[in-house]
């Protein structure tokens, strides 16, 4: 692995940076972005038992305020909802936005490595056919090792770039994706909660309708 690093030249230094820093990214959102712990299946019917026993009291909306984003979500509706739907709702939209931000962290970084990654390979390639062709303007097509080592460096700086760029987009992919569900399940409760607030439905099973 040692000789590849360096048949690759020193644009293995930064693809290889790449891939230690697309590896942390894709570690940490992976543990950051558990469905059950951004949004808890049951934790709308928990926080509607509350509002019905009349046990949601101001230390109540504190812990949802520290817990999980649903529930800052749901705290932030609950907090304003005495002042009517659209001031819910707005408050509720307001909290979301930033807990959405919270959960795209890192991925334009992911992003980017997915596209620069790729490049920096091509410019290995770029280098080692200029090498190539300078040695053989200099020595002639009779020295093959000099020949075959530019040769063998635009091919390890590509191969190296395209092993981390393709892990990484589908990796971006992935958790753009996840947080598309994740959204859309938190969005689904909040819509809920504003509609059970102002007395136009009943939440009877919170989680009903979401996959397991």
């Amino acid at each position: 692995m040692l000789e590849l690093v360096k048949a690759g030249g020193w644009l293995m230094l930064p693809i290889i940076m790449s891939s230690i820093i697309a590896l942390a990214i894709c570690v940490e959102r992976f543990l950051k972005l558990n469905p059950d712990k951004v949004a808890p299946r049951g934790l709308l019917n928990q926080v509607w038992a509350w509002l019905q026993n009349k046990q949601l009291d101001a230390e109540k909306l504190r812990e949802l305020r520290r817990g999980s984003p649903l529930a800052r979500i749901l705290a932030a509706g609950l907090a304003n909802a005495k002042h009517g739907r659209e001031i819910m709702k707005e408050s509720i939209e307001d909290t979301a936005s930033h807990i959405i931000h919270d959960l795209e962290r890192y991925l334009n970084a992911l992003g980017t490595i997915a596209a620069v990654a790729p490049l920096l390979g091509l410019l290995g390639t770029v280098l080692g056919m200029i090498r190539v062709f300078t040695e053989i303007m200099v020595q002639g097509t009779g020295n093959a090792g000099v020949l075959a080592g530019g040769i063998s460096e635009a091919l390890i700086t590509t191969a190296s770039g395209l092993c981390v760029a393709i892990p990484a987009l589908v990796m971006h992919r992935y958790f753009l994706r996840r947080i598309d569900e994740i959204v859309v399940t938190m969005e689904q409760d909040a819509i809920k909660l504003i509609n059970a607030m102002h007395g136009e439905v009943q939440i009877k099973d919170a989680s009903a309708g979401k996959s397991s």
